[in-house]
């Protein structure tokens, strides 16, 4: 089978190909461990992933590759340590390559998207279109179901983000590509009373001023039912928006653009989804632009006469404070924001950053954590999870004992 990648496989590969300035220092050491590396077998491999936590200390997250097929798999790990595959994918139609994680609901199902697999027709022939699945437990193992197949027409193709779920049980995503301009669609999934669900697109990005290509970031929800999000590529300068889908009385959604990235110096090409603060003022990273072209961290303030202001926290400079971040950010509990950085660094593998609040408008930039490569991390993709205690977990896709990939725990 051929291989075609979201984007996070698509920023490896022009991560591969960018030359990155190292330089050498020292890094204020912090506790971060390895706590578990993948063997690239049938427990799994590149676990470009977002993790969650459930109220046991369980953690959920995917990989891309490896199983029991050799196509992805949903695992957990628990706080003692114990990995366990709940889900081998295997490239047929329950779907094969699922970036991004996993969702949990109160009744402690998971729900995910996968890449490719699902219907192979159309546009789709060679990889299929990918499929968005539920994960049962039972006291036999965990059930997996297909709730969509996407057919590479309206509906898009290539799912490959983590869904938001709402107090409802409706299931939220986005796509990249498919749709009827080709460049991604936002999608609703319903159950019905049957146990199915039903599909609906809600919004079709067009590439223009809207924007396209959805992030490899889950969907934010308010408590009004609102959604936002970025788009990576489009909008008024070509460089990305951030977006806003509000729901109308009649049940129909609006697509209203927050802001236009408008590139170096400027933020551009957000990846990361977004996060809220107490205030309600929007928080992301941008993989490229920023001043040095390496990538940001930005705001989006809102203001009160209406409208939102952006602003750049921190441009990366490609050194020992990391470059081209996908993460979606997390907050600890004083206020701090913290994230990954997909490269750069000592000695180039990526880091952990934090951005200290030191007061209104004031934020400063230092490494918390810089990987190392085999038998440490590598290769940061994605943000952390953060638990009660205040430790974060994350993963990255490369690095570990045999460079498949790694769970750690960041201690700050």
């Amino acid at each position: 089978m051929g291989t075609r990648r979201f984007s996070h496989s698509v920023i490896r590969g022009l991560a591969q190909l960018a030359a990155v300035a190292m330089l050498v220092g020292a890094v204020r050491p912090s506790a971060t461990t390895v706590i578990y590396s993948f063997s690239g077998g049938v427990d799994g491999e590149y676990p470009s992933t977002e993790l969650i936590l459930d109220s046991a200390g369980n953690l959920y997250g995917t990989s891309v590759l490896g199983g029991q097929f050799g196509s992805g798999t949903v695992f957990q790990l628990t706080p003692s340590g114990t990995h366990t595959v709940l889900y081998s994918f295997t490239s047929g139609a329950d779907g094969a390559q699922p970036y991004g994680g996993v969702t949990l609901d109160p009744q402690g199902n998971l729900y995910g998207s996968a890449v490719a697999g699902g219907s192979f027709g159309g546009s789709c022939v060679e990889d299929g279109c990918g499929v968005v699945y539920k994960l049962t437990p039972s006291t036999d193992g965990w059930t997996q179901t297909v709730i969509h197949t996407f057919t590479g027409g309206g509906d898009g193709s290539g799912p490959g983000g983590g869904l938001t779920i709402d107090k409802h049980g409706n299931l939220y995503g986005m796509t990249p590509t498919g749709g009827a301009y080709g460049v991604g669609v936002i999608y609703q999934l319903s159950p019905d009373h049957g146990g199915n669900y039903v599909l609906r697109v809600i919004d079709t990005f067009t590439g223009g001023r809207d924007g396209g290509t959805a992030s490899a970031g889950r969907l934010l929800l308010d408590d009004a039912g609102n959604l936002f999000g970025v788009a990576t590529v489009g909008g008024a300068h070509g460089k990305g928006t951030a977006f806003e889908l509000t729901q109308a009385p009649g049940g129909n959604w609006k697509l209203t653009t927050l802001y236009a990235f408008k590139g170096q110096p400027d933020a551009g090409f957000p990846y990361g989804g977004l996060i809220f603060d107490a205030s309600g003022n929007l928080y992301g990273t941008t993989y490229y632009d920023g001043a040095n072209g390496l990538g940001s961290v930005y705001q989006l303030a809102r203001n009160p006469a209406g409208g939102w202001k952006e602003r750049v926290l921190y441009s990366f400079a490609g050194g020992n404070d990391g470059s081209f971040s996908i993460s979606t950010l997390v907050f600890d509990r004083a206020g701090n924001l913290y994230g990954t950085t997909s490269e750069g660094g000592y000695p180039g593998l990526g880091t952990i950053f934090k951005l200290a609040h030191g007061g209104p408008g004031m934020w400063t930039e230092s490494v918390a954590y810089a990987f190392t490569g085999v038998p440490d991390g590598a290769y940061a993709y994605n943000g952390m999870v953060g638990d009660s205690a205040g430790n974060f977990y994350g993963t990255t896709v490369h690095g570990g004992s045999g460079d498949d990939g790694t769970i750690y725990r960041f201690t700050p």
